[in-house]
């Protein structure tokens, strides 16, 4: 199977339109707090185009319906938290690396958490890694106020300044480590926590008041999942939301992490999308899927379930992604392996969006990366076997495994998805 490779930026990727009643509100005039369009001239109604997209197709299409949420995602101007070289890709639903190896979430997590919040105008919310401050400028219309801690000291000044020259007079900020909280303004309405943690810090509960809610990230660094905790009568009610991926949190919660990654032998988890969330049928180790289906029959070529990818607008992302550590140090090549269907498969708007499976190498910093590919697949076809090979650079450190269409129309089946390391 053929194998194409290129470097890219440090970039992974990843119903209803409500009105505002209030015409001078700033968030329904599709304006900054500070009371300016986030953009002016032709640059500014790009900008503004790009994000009327992104609510739409992004969004909308993808299951979020809180008509204030939608709003405030509408008016946050997404491209003033990324670094100059990032804001060509602001708009798209992908992670944009900010320095000091972290990310920027892609902006459907960011709307979903948000949405699973449930933010009102009278909450006092804290959110745990302020990042690049773009979660605390979708929240600040939102509530009455965000208190927003982030460990890194660059980060958390950068971000500060950021939210001051924007005009957002209702988040507060400070540089510390989150897995504390910020005591002296607890309890709080809300908590949302934008870095994982392998288990729920304990004065994050402590801090969230009665009948208030927390999202947050947990588990291992690269099998985490989504889980909203609900606090009724001193008591924590847990439910799992979705499978995700983001930075670990790092200070206390990484230095007492348990479950270390091993970079030298790295696997596909739930290959054959088995293993369900609980309470789901969401399949466990996945996530971040566009446009998926999970299919249940007995011409499942391994177990009883495998993975429908679907679209019929080129360009348009029909994926799904695992993380993995992986040291390329120890390990030379990945052979990679999937059992594939494929109906009317044909490429989107270049021919480098074709299905494939896609391996994105990162090193320790997440400023260097690269993309291999195993594929692509077109046409039609009945189920087959699909392999390939990958090099790995010796600089890497962990990776994203993407399996989809990647831009291409038509419907791919896949089930059986397997990756074995060849050492060095």
């Amino acid at each position: 199977m053929p194998v194409t490779i290129w470097g890219t930026p440090a970039v992974l990727l990843p119903l209803i339109v409500g009105l505002l009643a209030a015409a001078g509100n700033p968030v329904a005039r599709g304006q900054s707090p500070g009371g300016r369009d986030a953009a002016d001239g032709v640059a500014g109604e790009r900008m503004r185009a790009a994000r009327e997209r992104m609510v739409r197709d992004d969004l909308v299409a993808g299951g979020i319906t809180d008509p204030r949420v939608l709003d405030s995602m509408r008016a946050t101007p997404r491209h003033e938290f990324v670094p100059s070289a990032q804001r060509p890709l602001a708009y798209f639903d992908m992670a944009l690396p900010i320095g000091e190896k972290q990310t920027i979430s892609g902006i459907f997590v960011v709307a979903y958490m948000t949405e699973k919040l449930e933010p009102r105008p009278t909450d006092k919310v804290l959110e745990i890694g302020t990042g690049s401050g773009d979660q605390a400028a979708v929240l600040a219309p939102l509530v009455d106020t965000v208190y927003s801690i982030e460990i890194s000291k660059p980060l958390g000044e950068r971000a500060a300044r950021t939210l001051a020259r924007l005009g957002y007079r209702n988040v507060v900020t400070r540089v510390g480590d989150g897995f504390a909280g910020w005591a002296e303004h607890a309890p709080f309405d809300k908590i949302i926590v934008t870095c994982s943690p392998e288990e729920v810090p304990a004065p994050l509960v402590e801090q969230l008041a009665d009948g208030g809610r927390m999202v947050i990230p947990v588990g291992e660094r690269f099998e985490q999942t989504l889980v909203l905790l609900t606090k009724q009568d001193g008591k924590l009610v847990r439910d799992a939301l979705v499978p995700s991926l983001f930075v670990p949190m790092t200070g206390t919660a990484e230095e007492n992490r348990r479950v270390q990654p091993d970079g030298s032998r790295p696997t596909v988890e739930n290959g054959g999308f088995e293993s369900l969330l609980d309470g789901s049928d969401v399949p466990t180790a996945w996530y971040y899927g566009r446009q998926t289906k999970w299919v249940t029959a007995a011409d499942a070529p391994q177990g009883e379930r495998y993975l429908r990818l679907v679209n019929d607008q080129p360009g348009r992302p029909a994926q799904i992604f695992q993380g993995f550590a992986v040291d390329g140090r120890a390990v030379s090549r990945l052979m990679i392996s999937a059992r594939l269907r494929g109906e009317g498969l044909r490429d989107g708007l270049s021919a480098d969006e074709a299905p494939a499976l896609a391996v994105q190498f990162f090193d320790e910093r997440r400023s260097r990366s690269s993309r291999a590919f195993v594929g692509p697949w077109r046409g039609s076809f009945d189920w087959k076997d699909a392999s390939g090979s990958v090099p790995v650079p010796g600089w890497a450190r962990e990776a994203i495994l993407q399996v989809g269409l990647l831009g291409a129309t038509g419907q791919l089946d896949v089930d059986d998805v397997r990756l074995e390391p060849v050492a060095r």
